[in-house]
């Protein structure tokens, strides 16, 4: 396994992070201490979750994920050699988790309380902000109107809500998901000039079909330090290529919830389709090689993979293994190229 130490920070996260949202939808309990165990033996020390899982959100299982990896963090008495990380939800159609969903002081408080309640640890080491109070365009839509009005819910209260955790041990470090550069610049600003607590990390898409970090946020990453938390490293599943020719594999994904279509563009089809044909002209799996070039991009602190069985988590922490020669990253290149950023 490798590991990268987040600067400005003391974690030191492993290069392949266990994502967890199929926990309690598409994984029972079992299934998840199975990975979870699996996942730990072969040196993956990161998790990540959150209150809003499992996906797809509905009121019924909400919070299910961070109860079973509580009830594993218990049985197994490994909290203190892993590095947990998990989400506050912000204000988007899940009033259900709390009546006032505004990344406020009130709901900062209670979501980390029964954060940890559900995780049966009494602090996280990373807490990040799952998307902006604001109106933003952070899932991938052009043209996004800009907002009608400001918010009431300002970034420099959303920041002294998270000092507090800080100071009362029940977060050790914060960052952000589904950001902007605006949004990432802003507060780092405000941390900087009001003395408050630095966001060390931003979880966001990052794929072949999906470069966007690549146009604004990865220069930020580089000059101030906040390295990118990978999340959808293989498009939903689709650069594994078993989506394609219309194809609906039993229990995947896509196939159970007809909601995720972003990667399902006629630009995100061909492209996946040149992608897959280049790995196996080299001999290599499809999901594997994608995985391969989103743990060597030089940005990438962490990759956040999914699996719903233990065969496709042992493919994908092999990932780490795979080369990436010159002459295949030409051949993925000149794929960028021609699809140019299909699936924002």
């Amino acid at each position: 396994m490798q590991y990268n130490k987040l600067p400005h920070s003391t974690l030191e996260v492993s290069k392949i992070c266990l994502g967890t949202m199929t926990f309690g939808e598409q994984n029972t309990q079992q299934e998840a201490f199975e990975q979870l165990d699996y996942a730990v033996e072969r040196g993956v020390n990161f998790i990540d979750t959150a209150e809003m899982y499992p996906v797809p959100p509905q009121a019924k299982t909400q919070g299910r994920t961070e109860e079973y990896i509580g009830h594993w963090l218990k049985q197994s008495g490994k909290r203190e050699k892993v590095i947990l990380a998990t989400k506050v939800a912000g204000p988007r159609n899940v009033p259900y988790i709390r009546d006032n969903m505004s990344l406020d002081r009130r709901n900062i408080h209670l979501a980390i309380d029964d954060s940890l309640k559900r995780l049966q640890t009494d602090y996280v080491d990373l807490y990040q902000l799952h998307w902006p109070q604001r109106q933003t365009n952070c899932f991938g839509q052009l043209n996004y109107p800009n907002p009608d009005s400001q918010e009431e819910v300002t970034l420099i209260e959303t920041l002294e809500a998270l000092a507090e955790l800080i100071k009362a041990g029940k977060v050790r470090y914060i960052g952000v998901s589904n950001e902007t550069p605006w949004g990432v610049m802003s507060l780092l600003r405000l941390a900087e000039k009001h003395e408050l607590p630095r966001i060390v990390s931003i979880q966001n898409p990052y794929n072949l079909l999906n470069r966007s970090f690549e146009v604004g946020l990865s220069e930020i990453s580089h000059y101030e330090g906040v390295q990118l938390l990978a999340y959808s490293p293989l498009a939903f599943g689709c650069l594994s290529g078993k989506y394609l020719n219309g194809q609906k594999p039993s229990g995947a994904r896509c196939s159970l919830f007809e909601r995720f279509v972003r990667y399902f563009t006629p630009q995100g089809i061909q492209a996946t389709e040149a992608y897959v044909n280049l790995a196996r002209e080299h001999g290599l799996d499809p999901a594997q090689m994608a995985l391969a070039f989103v743990n060597q991009r030089p940005f990438v602190a962490a990759n956040i993979i999914g699996a719903t069985n233990l065969e496709q988590l042992k493919s994908n922490i092999d990932s780490l293994d795979v080369e990436l020669t010159d002459e295949l990253l030409q051949g993925l290149q000149e794929i960028g190229t021609t699809y140019s950023n299909p699936c924002p």
